[in-house]
This record gives structure tokens, sequence and C-alpha cells, in this order.
């Protein structure tokens, strides 16, 4: 019977405007945050009942805040966790000290949130609310519930008129900028970076990751208009690569109130930076007199788990899934895959979402793989196996098509030999399935 609910809840949830499924309109009416606020205000303020980190990017933002995260929760601190999208399932995207949010919570709240909603959408002052506003109220609401002491926040898309921008922050962090969202954000790095930096609020603490010059500029004038304090990761605090497996890496990161030694189960060069960029975070709520350790950042970063990222699913051949959508992370990816990894042949699983930008990422991946594949996930926005082969076709490539990751993957693995490489890439909802796949397959890491 939960079963029947649940999925009624998820039902609900999914009958709004769903701009993860469908095309977003550029323009501020489909983002109107006063729409948010009432809801909200109906549901008692909710989102203003735990100390708040809220971060925005293009890359990094979802293994920033689940590191932070680690450590809040290692230093004693109940903590929520809200990201998107999920990989598997819903209620990935609402976790509270680690654990995802139960189906039957989830049904209670939704059941609870209804007539609120419903009353917001009947007058629609500002519009009526979409899936993810919906989905960002739940997840303030389970927090107020459980007495969160700490929420970390991940922005869902931009920052300025994303539904998160309701809060008031301890600590505001961006993270990596690169070309992603066009279509909705901008077609310059400083106009996405001027909606990033739509989360900065008066006399907050902002924390940012390296950035372009451009990009640096937009926050730096962004946090003098705000009279924020801006700490950038870079100058401000500092890291250095240690070494590294193919399961863990090591670095030392030199904050502003201490160094520290640090080991995380996360691969990439981006993800030593992103762990600097939690660092400097974890320090601004430590001057504010909360207790977060140097102990509590080390092992809280050590035990942290973010799925999808250079992920090992199977060791001979080798089997490693990574979510990189856009140019940027894909060039990332191919670096990652030299660096970390010994191999012979490699061996390319490509799905991208209809939003992207193909050809950028086919040009950064296609150099080092011997043999492609082209698919798609069940995802609304996946891109038609046969569009993604097209643009493989003008890069030289003569790609297999298979319209199902299902099909794909023991595929790739029918053509490999032992000391291969098969990487599976270009959305997180093709790295869903394949690591589901795997499961199926009872591949080993």
């Amino acid at each position: 019977m939960l079963e029947g609910r649940y999925q009624q809840a998820l039902d609900y949830i999914y009958s709004f405007i769903d701009y993860e499924r469908e095309p977003r309109p550029r323009d501020a009416v489909h983002y109107d945050l006063r729409r948010m606020a009432e809801l909200l205000a109906r549901l008692g303020s909710p989102h203003l009942k735990a100390r708040t980190v809220h971060i925005a990017g293009s890359k990094g933002k979802g293994s920033v805040a689940a590191m932070i995260a680690s450590a809040l929760i290692t230093s004693g601190y109940r903590t929520g966790l809200n990201t998107s999208p999920h990989l598997h399932v819903f209620n990935e995207r609402i976790r509270v000290d680690g654990q995802l949010i139960p189906d039957e919570e989830l049904v209670a709240l939704v059941d609870k949130l209804k007539p609120e909603v419903e009353a917001v959408n009947e007058k629609a002052t500002y519009g009526r609310l979409t899936t993810f506003e919906l989905i960002t109220a739940l997840a303030f609401a389970y927090f107020k519930l459980k007495k969160v002491d700490f929420q970390v926040i991940e922005v869902g898309l931009g920052g300025r008129l994303d539904a998160t921008n309701v809060v008031l922050p301890e600590v505001c962090v961006i993270t990596s900028i690169s070309l992603d969202h066009t279509e909705v954000l901008g077609n310059t790095l400083a106009e996405i970076a001027t909606e990033k930096a739509g989360i900065i609020k008066d006399k907050s603490v902002v924390v940012t990751s390296p950035q372009a010059d451009e990009v640096a500029r937009v926050i730096k004038e962004a946090c003098l208009s705000s009279q924020a304090k801006l700490v950038s990761v870079g100058s401000d605090v500092t890291w250095q690569g240690l070494g590294s497996d193919s399961s863990r890496q090591s670095l030392r990161v030199k904050g502003r109130l201490a160094s520290y030694e640090l080991s995380i189960p996360l691969l990439g060069q981006h993800q030593l930076e992103n762990a600097a960029t939690a660092v400097a975070a974890l320090e601004v709520l430590a001057e504010k007199g909360f207790h977060i350790s140097a102990d509590s950042i080390t092992n809280g970063l050590a035990q942290v788990s973010w799925p999808g990222r250079l992920q090992v699913l199977n060791r001979r051949p080798l089997v490693v899934v990574d979510g990189a959508h856009n140019p940027y992370s894909a060039g990332k990816l191919r670096e990652a895959l030299e660096q970390y990894f010994d191999f012979e042949g490699a061996i390319l699983i490509i799905g991208v979402s209809s939003d992207k930008n193909i050809a950028g990422i086919v040009s950064e991946l296609v150099p080092l793989f011997d043999k492609v594949i082209a698919t798609h996930s069940i995802h609304p926005r996946a891109m038609p196996t046969a569009v993604v082969a097209a643009e493989l076709g003008r890069h030289g490539v003569a790609a297999r098509e298979t319209e199902d990751i299902a099909v794909a993957l023991p595929l790739a693995l029918s053509l490999a030999g032992e000391q291969d490489l098969i990487c599976v890439t270009g959305s997180l909802f093709v790295v869903a399935g394949a690591i589901e796949q795997a499961a199926v397959l009872c591949l080993t890491a």
C-alpha cells in the first residue's frame, strides 16, 4: 500500500511544470521567487529554521555540498542535505545525517503540502508553482520537521532566481563557473556569473572556487555592492596534491585558520579544488563560533560519498562512470582518466541531454577512445541516439548506436579486453543507468 501512495506522491510532484524535463524559457516570469516566498510563509517559513550553507556553481557544487555536509555531521551537527538531480531514487535529493528521506515521511509531507500548494496556485498571483519549487519546499519542511542544525542547500539552476534563493545563509559558496545552461543563464561567462552571484546576500560571507578572470570580477563586484566578505580559494586558501591511487587521493589544504592533511575517496584534480572550497566554507563557520575542528573536517572529508563522479564499477576491464555534461567537465574527465588509470584500449559510451553542447563534449573526449557507443537515457530530455551518433560522425568517429544503456554496457564489455577501459559519460542520467546495469551484471570494483 505504501508503494502505491509513494508513487502517487511522486506523480503529484511531477504533475507541475518541470524544467528539469522540459526546455526552459529564458524570462523572469517563469522564475518568480515571490510565489516560493508565499508558499513557504504558509508553511511557517521552514527555510529560516536552520543555519544554511548555500552553494551555486556550474561544476562541483554537489561534491562540495556533500563534503560540507559530511564534515558538519562529523562535527556533531544534525545536518540536512538538499541536492539535485538524483541518480536512482527521488529520495536522494533530501537527506538528514546522510539518510535519505523515508518513503512514508515523503508521502506524509506531500499530503501536508498539497492544500498550501493548491492555495498558492489557485491565486497564481506570481504564476504557478513548478516541480522544483515544490521539491525545494519539501526539503525545507522536512529539515524543519527533523530539527536540523544546518541545512546544506545546492542551487538547482543559476542562483538569482533559483527556488532555493530564499535562505539567509551563514556562508554562500560559488564553485567553478563555466558555460552551461546558456539558454537560461546567458551566453557569456560574465552573464552566467551574474546569475550565480545572485545568491550573495548583504553583509554575508562568500567563498569562491578559482574562477576565470571575467567571472572573478563579477563576483568581486557583487561582494562589494553587497558589503560581503570574499574568501578566494586559490589565494586565501590553497591546496597541494600529495598523491593518489585508483580509489583515493591525498592533499594538503592551507586554510586561513589551519593546515589540513586530507584523504578523500573522490578522484580528479577538480575534487582537490572542491575539497579546498569545502574547507574554506567550513572555516567560515568555525570563525562564526560553530564547533568545527580540524579533526572533524579531516574525518568528514575522508568519509564523503558522492557516486557517479569518476566512480569505478569494475576492475577487469576497468569500467568508470562520470557525470560530465559540458565541454569543460569532459576535458577534465579525459585528463583524469589519463592521470589516475592505466589501460590499453578505451571504449566510450556517451549519451547527453538535448540542451547540452554535444559538439564541445565530443571534441574533448573522442581523442582518447578507440571505439565509441552512442546511447541515451530514459530521461525525457535525452538527446536521441542518432543525433549523438551524427555529431560523432562529424568528428570522424563511426559510433555503434544503442537505444538503451542496458544494451550499451554489455556491448562494451563484449568488445573490451581485460586491460581496457570503458567510460560511461555525458549525463548523470546515463551514469545512473550504467550503475544500475552494473549491479544486474554483478560487476565488482
